[in-house]
């Protein structure tokens, strides 16, 4: 392995974090997960082509290890019970700010997971949409139409509307931060 390509995959472990954190729903797992893309990213690292994108390529392999380990020990079981404690919270928030990120994030939880994965590989790390479709090994309007319900349920969820704004029209996420 080359020095390049070592330092180049540090650059990469925090978005990593994240897309697993939101595959799995718990931070231990999540962490494993990382660590075993990593270890897989590193024994096979003679694969890996130098003018190939090395984002997608990493989260393709982590995304093929959740895959496999989801089948062998039945993740999203575990995963759903152990993100209730991270959505719920005995303290109501004070600010509506808050409150909001709540119902956003209570919302995003009960998507089905495709439209998670879409919409956290698109709205979250910023890839292209194409970019997206590759390591989700769907095709491209597959994606888009995941995108498209999954912000649509967000909406009708979040908003309590069915979706709708005051005007009839679809109405905008709002970015909580």
């Amino acid at each position: 392995m080359t020095l390049s390509l070592r330092s180049q995959l540090s650059d990469h472990v925090r978005t990593l974090r994240r897309y697993a954190m939101t595959l799995v729903r718990n931070r231990d797992d999540a962490e494993d997960l990382v660590q075993e893309t990593l270890v897989r990213a590193i024994g096979g690292a003679r694969t890996y082509r130098p003018e190939a994108n090395l984002r997608s390529w990493l989260f393709g392999i982590l995304h093929n290890v959740h895959v496999s380990d989801r089948r062998r020990d039945q993740v999203r079981t575990r995963a759903a019970a152990s993100i209730e404690p991270l959505v719920r919270s005995d303290i109501a928030p004070n600010q509506p700010d808050q409150v909001e990120l709540a119902r956003t994030m209570e919302a995003f939880a009960r998507l089905p997971e495709d439209q998670r994965r879409a919409l956290i590989l698109v709205a979250v790390d910023g890839m292209s949409y194409q970019e997206a479709a590759g390591i989700l090994s769907i095709p491209l309007g597959t994606l888009m139409s995941r995108l498209a319900r999954g912000r649509e349920a967000l909406r009708a969820d979040v908003r309590g509307e069915g979706g709708r704004g005051d005007d009839g029209r679809p109405a905008p996420l709002r970015v909580v931060k």
